[in-house]
């Protein structure tokens, strides 16, 4: 049997859902996080207060909601770079960059605030669900990379145990698509990249540079290095 179309009711609601959620990320967008209230949302589409709470059981539901389709919308655009059989780490760092540049707001409300507070689990685990698919676009790559480079990696045994049973921890969170030793170059590739990103994004190179791409495109050299795969200069 197929699927019931949603009815009437359902995708009023979800129009409604979708339209306070639209002017939710208008207000981040033109005031910052602060403007993002329930009454500044009621009033911006006409609805009263206590109404937003038929959709939104709190303020910290609707960020939550807010925070995971950010996170869904980052992702579809890294997922419009991979191309079966090709090394697509380079188009993907690039486009996440562009994007962050952007929606910096949307970046921040994203990357530099705290997680939904206890009482909040649904809203946590959509947000969790939907950062965790972002993350996992990262790791199939370096995977893919992987399985087709064995880049170098260093020898656990010599780590710290420590350092080692969270790395092994790790690899067996994202369901083995890479060794523990791998998983340590990872997130070396990714606390450099997000660390740059995150930097720029939120103004901290500004008393140095005008322009951080060339200092990107460097990091997107080392990182290169440390996967064992060609670097490409972007495009014209």
């Amino acid at each position: 049997m197929p699927p019931l179309l949603p009815g009437r009711r359902e995708r009023m609601r979800a129009a409604t859902l979708q339209e306070i959620r639209d002017a939710a990320r208008g207000l981040l967008i033109a005031e910052g996080r602060h403007a993002v209230t329930i009454n500044a949302v009621a009033r911006k589409i006409g609805m009263s207060g206590p109404a937003i709470y038929r959709y939104y059981s709190s303020h910290d539901d609707l960020i939550a909601a807010l925070t995971a389709d950010f996170y869904r919308e980052l992702t579809d655009e890294l997922q419009k770079e991979r191309i079966e059989g090709r090394i697509n780490l380079l188009a993907m760092c690039r486009r996440m960059r562009r994007w962050a540049l952007d929606h910096k707001a949307e970046f921040g409300l994203m990357f530099a605030s705290a997680p939904p507070p206890p009482g909040c689990e649904t809203a946590a685990h959509e947000v969790h669900e939907a950062g965790h698919a972002f993350g996992r676009v990262f790791v199939e790559e370096v995977g893919a990379i992987w399985r087709h480079t064995r880049f170098p990696i260093p020898d656990v045994e010599k780590m710290p145990a420590d350092l080692a049973d969270q790395l092994e921890a790790f690899s067996g969170h994202i369901e083995g698509a890479l060794p523990a030793e791998a998983t340590y170059v990872f997130l070396n590739c990714w606390i450099r990249l997000y660390g740059l990103l995150c930097m720029e994004v939120f103004q901290q190179l500004d008393f140095a540079l005008t322009d951080a791409e060339p200092f990107y495109e460097e990091c997107l050299q080392e990182l290169c290095r440390m996967l064992d795969v060609e670097y490409l200069p972007p495009p014209q």
